[in-house]
């Protein structure tokens, strides 16, 4: 009865969280915003912390810090990107007229080879790719309404850095006021799952936001410089795209190829924008993201994917905040409960003996509070 009661207990809790943010999605941006923030720089304040630095002022350094570079990019490369992309939208029927004809005796090519009519094909891709593009466009439509309608930009800008302020001092205190409120009898448990999903979240969201920081400048220096038109919208976006591993590559190549099919004559400049993708995936797949992310940090990339777009799709940009912290949480339960099932009498046929697997660092870490968030 009583395990009944703690899953009703914790069933409850989370249908009242879920109906909270349901209701509250309008409000939550700038908070999340802000928690996020305060999330992605805490370790820098604990290390100037540790250096005999009062909390207080190490968060005001930091934060001040972080504006002061949010402030410059957006000062540089904002004009950059705008007029890059009223470029790109001036020029596109003139790419989109240009791929159509380079493209046409591929296409001739591939029809013959399929054995099927050109007209039926290219209607039939048509067809499947503006049902896919709808879907996109719908996608992003509601993280734009979304994100917007509610909480405009004034408001973001002014809410959120008082949120990241106050979360950032107070994070310690907070984590050590929440630990006090856990049952005791699954505190460690508890404790245990917290940690698999912090050092999950570390990893990744930390880890992979400078993989994108680190592919966006080296794709938008190196198409700059190979001569490609928008190369620094293309290089950001690709870098942008890459919090989930290979789309940021796979899209901006398809796209850098698209552009240097149309605008350059020789295959010279057309596969030196072909080798910079080329050698950005190789160094992303073999120091970046082992350096900075880790071999395995627990969220698959078609996981990762869906989650954001299931995420944008429901709540807008609040839920593209959402999405990876959540998947993260799914994924360290899942696995939790997964491992709690092969050491139960249901995986063993009705037996009692012990899985010979280890039952998880979750169900025997210290009631402790290091690393708890």
């Amino acid at each position: 009865m009583a395990a009944r009661d703690h899953l009703r207990f914790w069933l409850i809790g989370l249908a009242v969280f879920g109906l909270a943010l349901w209701v509250l999605k309008g409000v939550l941006l700038p908070f999340l915003a802000g928690m996020a923030i305060a999330y992605f720089l805490d370790p820098v304040v604990d290390r100037l912390e540790r250096v005999r630095l009062p909390r207080w002022a190490a968060t005001t350094l930091v934060l001040l810090a972080f504006a002061f570079a949010f402030v410059l990019f957006l000062l540089i490369l904002v004009p950059i990107i705008q007029s890059q992309i009223m470029a790109f939208a001036a020029d596109w029927p003139r790419y989109r007229d240009g791929l159509e004809e380079r493209l046409a005796p591929l296409m001739q090519q591939l029809t013959d080879l399929l054995g099927q009519d050109s007209e039926d094909l290219q209607a039939l891709i048509g067809e499947y790719g503006g049902d896919a593009m709808g879907w996109v466009q719908a996608v992003l439509e509601g993280i734009w309404r979304s994100g917007t309608a509610v909480i405009d930009l004034i408001s973001l800008l002014v809410i959120t850095p008082v949120v990241a302020f106050y979360l950032l001092r107070d994070w310690d205190r907070m984590v050590a006021k929440l630990d006090g409120y856990l049952p005791r009898p699954s505190a460690p448990t508890i404790r245990g799952l917290v940690r698999q999903v912090d050092r999950t979240l570390s990893a990744f969201v930390r880890g992979q936001g400078l993989v994108c920081v680190v592919l966006g400048v080296f794709y938008a220096i190196a198409l700059t410089a190979a001569g490609l038109n928008f190369a620094v919208l293309v290089g950001l976006g690709a870098g942008l795209l890459s919090f989930v591993p290979f789309v940021g590559s796979i899209g901006g190549f398809l796209v850098s190829a698209g552009i240097a099919l149309v605008q350059f004559d020789g295959w010279t400049q057309r596969g030196i924008v072909i080798a910079i993708f080329v050698i950005g995936q190789a160094v992303e797949g073999n120091i970046l993201t082992p350096k900075l992310v880790g071999e395995s940090v627990g969220l698959h990339p078609v996981w990762v994917m869906f989650a954001l777009l299931a995420g944008g799709s429901l709540f807008g940009f609040t839920g593209v905040l959402l999405a990876v912290p959540v998947a993260a949480v799914i994924g360290v339960l899942v696995r939790f409960g997964l491992e709690r099932y092969r050491a139960s009498h249901y995986f063993h046929g009705g037996m009692a003996e012990a899985a010979p697997e280890s039952q998880g660092e979750a169900a025997t870490l210290p009631p402790d509070l290091d690393g708890a968030a």
